[in-house]
């Protein structure tokens, strides 16, 4: 009887970071169409949240790259408490920047999580997936997002440049209810299929799954999206303050242009099975539709408080989760 419940614990912890997820990257898909009137708060929080919910269903490569491709975790109480610490390291991280309102990555939180506890546990950790996984998608997300948004900024001002400003930003407000779905629907691929990863792997080191097998249950798909649809639609407005006003006063077409651009690098990723972060790919679209306008039209000093958000994820995640594993040892007595 007592078997499944560590396992329990460790799947309502992943819940608990779900729900965090939710809530913190709530902005990404619509901080814009808020800023820009397109959509009530309300009205997006719950578009999205259904966007999330139908998106997590087609995330499955990235959930294998979570649950089998970063670390091994050894089966039995060991295993199972790298997955709790490196989840307490990314929850720890998720309501750190949610509290500061700056929006960094929950996924590169919970990797660096998971990687800090492994770490901490001697287990092993896959450099090179996590490289080519990971460090390397981080870095071309955020490049490939600025220079996307750029030019379908330019695109869109040059074949528009003779509308009428009222009539285009009308149009433009209703075509960002798509662009808006679009985004939280990739952010349904990715994040609620992380999640749904961590708890594969929680099934697995405890004796509830096989060794090797790549199936995601339903049950735990279902479960994920659930949770970080309610997260979604909780909301997070520190964060969405950021997106939608600090970086750059948007309009209803740069709206459209940055959530478009962001959409189309998350499916992308996904479809290579690449755990990228949704903040980097809408941040650095802002950045790049916000740069048509002029270089001084974005706001850099909030912009490198941002990418300095993004640096330290990892490590601060990872050390979180590293003091939580050996202190978790203590108590266990592993």
């Amino acid at each position: 009887m007592e078997s499944w419940i560590p396992v329990a614990l460790v799947v309502a912890l992943a819940m608990g970071f779900n729900y965090t997820n939710g809530f913190h990257d709530a902005a990404n898909a619509i901080a814009t169409s808020v800023s820009t009137r397109a959509l009530t708060p309300r009205i997006a929080l719950g578009m999205a949240a259904i966007a999330n919910l139908a998106g997590a269903f087609l995330g499955t490569k990235v959930a294998k790259t979570v649950g089998s491709g970063i670390i091994d975790a050894p089966a039995g109480k060991v295993g199972l408490t790298i997955c709790a610490a490196g989840l307490v390291g990314a929850i720890a991280w998720n309501m750190l920047t949610w509290w500061y309102g700056l929006p960094s990555s929950s996924s590169h939180a919970l990797i660096g999580g998971l990687g800090g506890a492994a770490i901490a546990a001697s287990s092993t950790v896959h450099w090179g997936a996590v490289l080519e996984k990971v460090i390397l998608p981080m870095i071309a997300s955020p490049i490939v997002g600025l220079i996307v948004g750029f030019l379908v900024m330019t695109a869109i001002l040059w074949l528009f440049k003779g509308g009428h400003p009222g009539k285009v930003n009308r149009n433009f407000r209703y075509a960002q209810t798509v662009s808006a779905a679009a985004m939280a629907f990739g952010h349904g691929m990715q994040d609620a299929a992380k999640t749904a990863g961590v708890v594969v792997l929680a099934l697995t080191v405890g004796g509830f799954a096989a060794e090797g097998d790549d199936a995601i249950p339903l049950w735990v798909l279902v479960m994920s999206a659930v949770v970080i649809s309610a997260g979604t639609y909780a909301g997070g407005w520190r964060i969405m303050r950021t997106l939608g006003r600090r970086i750059i006063h948007l309009d209803p077409p740069q709206g459209f242009a940055a959530e478009t651009t962001a959409a189309a690098v998350l499916y992308v990723a996904t479809a290579t099975g690449a755990p990228i972060s949704t903040t980097h790919a809408i941040t650095s679209a802002i950045m790049g539709v916000g740069s048509t306008k002029s270089v001084k039209a974005v706001r850099w000093g909030v912009a490198k408080n941002i990418v300095g958000a993004w640096i330290f994820t990892f490590p601060g995640a990872g050390i979180v989760a590293a003091l939580t594993f050996l202190l978790l040892k203590l108590i266990i007595g592993l």
